[in-house]
């Protein structure tokens, strides 16, 4: 089994975490435009340079840290601005934009999934390039796992959290808003307390092992894992 640095783990991650962040919000965006509001078309941010989407914290340091501390990687971008009152209908399409951030991660799961197994075909003949591209797009597939499921979490400001206030009575929906200000610490005392991922980890395992399935994967998601997280 191959070691890793860290320099060489940030070499694995570095394309799959910035797609998937930024595809993840240009999609929010562009369901917004969609449903009425041009913001973040004015603002630029329907684009897939990834440094428009870059949040110096949730981009670089929280990932990094994450890493080194060989737990599964972990962040987020620059959210994509969303003006509410310009939607047709707000609490309808507030719902409907939220749900389209996890929505083009599972899109790019898929995508993932199929590189993984173009990847396997080339090995062992050509194990220099398979092997690189089976770590790459494993990466993919898992990021792009964790990313999906921990945004369906339903704590706003999560997506989850804000299709929740999109189907709950008026009400209640106003009730539960108030939460928004406290959510990234509420957030971050989950993840580091280990109680985020005592709820989030056999999701996101079943998750992964129903991709295994549908792909007939194997072990090979189990060895990327342990590869780039040390997880047995």
């Amino acid at each position: 089994m191959p070691y890793l640095n860290i320099i060489q783990k940030i070499a694995v991650f570095a394309l799959p975490i910035l797609f998937a962040i930024t595809v993840h919000e240009v999609a929010h965006g562009w369901v917004a435009k969609k449903l009425g509001d041009p913001t973040a078309m004015m603002l630029g941010r329907l684009t897939l340079n990834p440094l428009k989407h870059i949040d110096p914290i949730g981009t670089v340091l929280l990932p990094l840290l994450t890493l080194w501390l060989g737990g599964f990687i972990f962040g987020w971008a620059k959210p994509v601005p969303v003006t509410w009152e310009n939607l047709r209908h707000p609490k309808r399409d507030m719902a409907l934009v939220a749900v389209a951030g996890p929505t083009a991660n599972l899109v790019m799961i898929l995508l993932w999934a199929i590189l993984l197994k173009l990847s396997l075909l080339l090995s062992p003949s050509n194990y220099w390039l398979a092997q690189p591209l089976i770590l790459m797009s494993g990466a993919g597939v898992i990021f792009n796992s964790l990313l999906m499921i921990l945004n369906l979490f339903p704590l706003l400001p999560l997506d989850g959290g804000r299709v929740l206030a999109g189907i709950l009575p008026g009400p209640l929906s106003y009730k539960y808003s108030k939460i928004e200000p406290y959510g990234l610490i509420i957030l971050m005392f989950m993840l580091f307390s280990g109680v985020l991922g005592y709820i989030l980890f056999p999701v996101i395992m079943a998750f992964l092992n129903a991709v295994s399935s549908i792909f007939d994967f194997g072990q090979i998601l189990q060895f990327v894992m342990q590869i780039l997280f040390g997880y047995r």
